[in-house]
């Protein structure tokens, strides 16, 4: 599984990664401040470690894409952090938006697409942008396996926790 791990992040290295809506949130809950990865409900799943080696695995990639939506659910996510705490998590997450390419695809285009039927808006413009193009990168079990059993490179980062990359 390992080999296997190493050979999808070599071969999309340049091309790209693609992240999924709960590991873009705990990278910017993460940059924000590694603290409330464990005090927020939201990343409570999650540990500093995992947003070290999410940071780390993001930086090896030359290009880290993203959509409108997957900003706007992290977006709405991090709307459940503390009021004292929201103005300048919302600065870092302003910050860290230059660091993402972000690629805009219609939601007529998503929703006729057979997959939206099963995953949703965000998750069918994953599965739409992502073949061929980038490796994605996510913790949602039948996202990662649909889009395995569609040919694109996917990585479950539950696969990889174990793992140090930093």
């Amino acid at each position: 599984m390992l080999d296997y791990i190493a050979a999808l992040i070599a071969r999309n290295r340049t091309k790209g990664i693609l992240i999924d809506t709960d590991l873009l949130l705990l990278y910017f809950v993460g940059s924000y401040d590694p603290a409330w990865i464990g005090r927020f409900k939201r990343t409570i799943t999650f540990t500093p470690e995992d947003f070290e080696q999410l940071a780390a695995l993001i930086h090896y990639f030359e290009i880290v894409m993203t959509t409108p939506n997957v900003l706007t659910e992290v977006s709405n996510l991090s709307n459940q952090l503390p009021a004292q705490v929201r103005g300048l998590y919302f600065q870092v997450f302003g910050q860290l938006t230059s660091q993402f390419q972000e690629t805009y695809l219609p939601s007529e285009r998503i929703c006729g697409q057979p997959p939206f039927l099963r995953f949703g808006l965000t998750d069918a413009g994953i599965i739409a942008l992502a073949p061929g193009k980038y490796l994605v990168l996510t913790d949602d079990f039948p996202l990662a396996n649909f889009l395995q059993s569609t040919d694109v490179d996917v990585i479950n980062f539950n696969h990889i926790r174990p793992l140090n990359w930093g």
